[in-house]
């Protein structure tokens, strides 16, 4: 015999049973098909979302959040290496003046990247997520996704251009 939960408190009282969740937290957000409201604007802020999982739409969502946690990869590396510009970390030699007047330049642009990687992707998990629940379908790529990427690119070369060439230009 199987029970097929019916309302939003059963939902509730199966999703946070004290055995799956001893600590608690934000009741769960019922996400249903019809919702006119923006689904991340639904109260509690930081509770999960439920979903009915119809057509493999677990599988989905797991891709959109691991997409998500690469852009957030992504972003943290770009941070980091626009730290390692600022500090002008050199191991052999110290910076020449060249390097000390073009690190914070260089540096703000690798931080201006690591942002627009992580708004990137923030508002693609965003948008996918809210047409998942509308059921609606959905493309991943788009030209704002493109965008980013490209500018990634043309930081990275650049970047590594300007190096060899003051590389070449100091003295050995």
């Amino acid at each position: 015999m199987s029970t097929q939960l019916t309302t939003e408190d059963e939902i509730h009282a199966q999703a946070y049973n004290p055995v799956y969740n001893p600590f608690g937290g934000p009741r769960p957000v019922i996400v249903e098909r019809d919702r006119d409201e923006h689904l991340f604007f639904a109260r509690p802020l930081l509770g999960p979302l439920l979903f009915d999982n119809d057509n493999s739409e677990a599988r989905d969502h797991c891709a959109c959040e691991r997409t998500f946690l690469s852009w957030l990869r992504l972003s943290v590396y770009m941070a980091i290496v626009s730290c390692a510009i600022v500090i002008s970390f050199h191991i052999r030699n110290p910076p020449s003046n060249l390097e000390r007047r073009m690190a914070l330049p260089l540096g703000l642009v690798f931080w201006v990247t690591s942002l627009a990687s992580l708004l990137s992707g923030f508002a693609t998990y965003v948008k996918s997520v809210t047409k998942y629940s509308r059921r609606q379908a959905l493309v991943q790529s788009g030209w704002k996704t493109q965008a980013v990427f490209v500018l990634m690119a043309v930081a990275l070369g650049g970047t590594c251009l300007l190096l060899l060439l003051t590389d070449e230009q100091s003295p050995s």
